[in-house]
């Protein structure tokens, strides 16, 4: 008996779609293409598409006062104007009281705006599925969950230990292998793969056979510390978290890269006031990135981390695959919650990727960083962060973030106010 296959294919997806605008239930659809309707529930909530469409002729104001809401002149732009502000497209941005109305119909079967009629003249977040970017999702958490290296930090650290020293003594990893048989449950391949990717104290050049091979050229081999680590903590879940909770602040999380292999940058920022932090980091891994929140927890103290960064959203780099030790202090009480944007959708985290290109201004792409202090990044950061910006009515964001929460732990961090026309941001900035 041939067994069935349990993937979606993008043929199915496409199905799926059609019916969906065909105002088709969840069960006929899954009983035409021999699922169950559960299958669908679950394909539909985790690739549905966030979209910002409004409707035609329509102000799309989402807030959830938006009728009974009387304010006026909230942005002072025009001091005569009598109209309501909620009648202004501005509103939502700049109003301290804005709650998002959500629609009622997103939380039911089929969880999405396909085929329904109110979606032309709804202003609300709308979620779509389009077959399209649901297979590609589909096809790049596939990829991603068998790429890399499947292995704790610590069991890397044994293999490590027993490895790299017989490796160092001119012995073949067959040998070892092959002498040492109740010590390994690792294929010959797969450590091979381990030294070539440069994730063991040996190297290529301590095996004179390998190094006679000519190398192929391919992407180093990623070491993630939790290959689980998305299970949820996606964009979704994300967008769902901040839905129930609108009033905690969202700090953006990035790497920035110098020469590959070389000393990298750990950037924060924090979204709603524009201010960003940046560490020196001597490697790109993970236990660099819990060094710098052990450092940041003890200078700001349980109360004002958990203020400062109550929600965290990155990328999938493998130096942010154990979210449980950023998560978690030391006695094991949540201090924050960390969220993952899609593979390859930097909008999802835009404004911290537009700011690095002030740090870009100083520090062009592919040079090195090996040359950097802590002391040089905290230079570079008072410039960054005292340059006046449109979008904060001309503030700068050491200003606002000043305001918000004070000097005390920008002081401990050495970052400070620079004058506005002694501002620099090129190159001889650092020299």
């Amino acid at each position: 008996m041939q067994m069935k296959n349990k993937h979606l294919t993008d043929l199915e997806r496409l199905e799926i779609e059609h019916a969906l605008r065909q105002r088709t239930s969840l069960k006929k659809i899954a009983a035409k293409l021999g699922k169950h309707h559960s299958t669908l529930s679950r394909e539909i909530l985790s690739r549905r598409l966030a979209s910002d469409k409004g409707a035609f002729s329509r102000i799309t104001n989402r807030c959830i006062h938006r009728t009974d809401c009387d304010r006026r002149q909230l942005c002072m732009d025009k001091p005569d104007c009598v109209r309501r502000c909620a009648t202004c497209p501005r509103c939502n941005r700049i109003c301290p009281d804005f709650q998002e109305d959500v629609c009622a119909k997103l939380s039911r079967a089929p969880f999405v705006c396909n085929g329904c009629k109110d979606e032309p003249r709804c202003v609300l977040r709308k979620q779509y599925y389009i077959h399209k970017t649901a297979h590609r999702n589909y096809r790049d958490i596939l990829v991603q969950t068998r790429r890399g290296a499947n292995v704790t930090e610590d069991e890397l650290l044994g293999l490590d230990a027993l490895v790299s020293p017989l490796i160092k003594k001119g012995q073949s990893i067959h040998h070892i292998l092959a002498n040492n048989p109740d010590r390994f449950d690792l294929h010959l391949k797969t450590i091979y793969r381990y030294v070539a990717g440069g994730l063991l104290a040996a190297k290529n050049g301590d095996m004179p056979r390998v190094c006679m091979l000519k190398p192929r050229a391919r992407k180093p081999v990623e070491h993630k510390v939790d290959t689980k680590c998305r299970i949820g903590r996606t964009y979704e879940d994300y967008q769902a978290f901040i839905a129930a909770a609108p009033e905690l602040a969202t700090v953006e999380m990035d790497t920035v890269v110098g020469r590959r292999g070389g000393k990298v940058l750990l950037t924060l920022q924090f979204v709603r006031c524009g201010f960003m932090l940046a560490f020196l980091r001597e490697r790109n891994d993970s236990q660099s990135v819990i060094d710098v929140f052990s450092r940041l927890w003890t200078l700001a103290g349980p109360d004002l981390f958990r203020r400062l960064f109550p929600v965290l959203l990155t990328d999938n780099g493998s130096e942010f695959s154990n979210p449980k030790a950023l998560e978690l202090d030391s006695e094991g009480q949540l201090r924050t919650r960390v969220f993952y944007c899609d593979p390859r959708a930097t909008n999802q985290k835009s404004r911290i990727e537009r700011n690095h290109e002030f740090i870009r201004m100083v520090l062009p792409k592919s040079s090195s960083f090996d040359h950097l202090l802590q002391a040089d990044v905290d230079k570079l950061m008072s410039h960054v962060n005292s340059y006046s910006r449109p979008s904060l009515q001309d503030k700068s964001p050491y200003d606002l973030f000043s305001f918000l929460h004070g000097t005390e732990l920008l002081e401990h961090l050495h970052v400070r106010k620079i004058p506005a026309n002694e501002i620099l941001l090129k190159p001889r900035l650092i020299p």
